[in-house]
């Protein structure tokens, strides 16, 4: 395709953080119960990476501030509708369905590390072992359970974005996956 057909759109910081992010839960992922220190590191790396998400989603390129893909759950749902009718408008940047998942996929994230921040604090380490919550109650199966609980939410919220994904880019004859390697997309 001609360069005068593209445009960029996502810009080095996106990709780099999407890529970063990626890898980091994917360690987090396969180091669950093993390699403690390198799932707390990468665990730690999320957070980073989500705070730092958080600020570009404000002050960042157009497409990567959330005012210009977070949508209303009606027009989340509208999308869907026309999306399963193979009739859904193309989106330069996310389209409502990919922001929704965007926002879930970092408040679930968030939800994560907290939670295993409690847990780790709970097992007597990290920064939030003198919170007087911990104090109270030194059972870390709680913190567990809901860590464990949102780690998988957030597996299965990755396995529904790669599916949406691959079913916006058949839709809309884009490779996603390579714009979001390049940071291009056609016009």
């Amino acid at each position: 395709m001609s360069s005068k057909r593209m445009i960029k759109v996502w810009d080095p910081f996106i990709r780099l953080f999407h890529w970063s992010l990626v890898a980091a839960f994917a360690i987090c992922w396969v180091t669950e119960d093993e390699l403690i220190d390198l799932h707390v590191f990468a665990g730690y790396l999320v957070a980073a990476l989500l705070m730092a998400r958080a600020v570009w989603g404000v002050i960042g390129t157009p497409y990567a501030r959330f005012s210009d893909f977070v949508s209303t759950p009606r027009k989340v749902l509208s999308y869907l509708k026309d999306l399963l009718k193979f009739k859904a408008k193309r989106f330069i940047g996310h389209n409502p369905a990919g922001g929704a998942m965007i926002v879930s996929l970092m408040i679930c994230l968030m939800l994560a590390v907290i939670s295993g921040l409690l847990l780790y604090g709970a097992e007597g380490f990290g920064p939030l072992v003198d919170l007087s919550l911990l104090e109270l109650t030194r059972s870390s199966e709680l913190f567990e359970e809901i860590h464990e609980s949102f780690a998988n939410l957030t597996l299965l919220l990755v396995l529904l974005h790669l599916a949406g994904v691959l079913f916006g880019s058949v839709i809309h004859r884009e490779n996603l996956l390579m714009a979001m390697i390049t940071g291009k997309k056609r016009r």
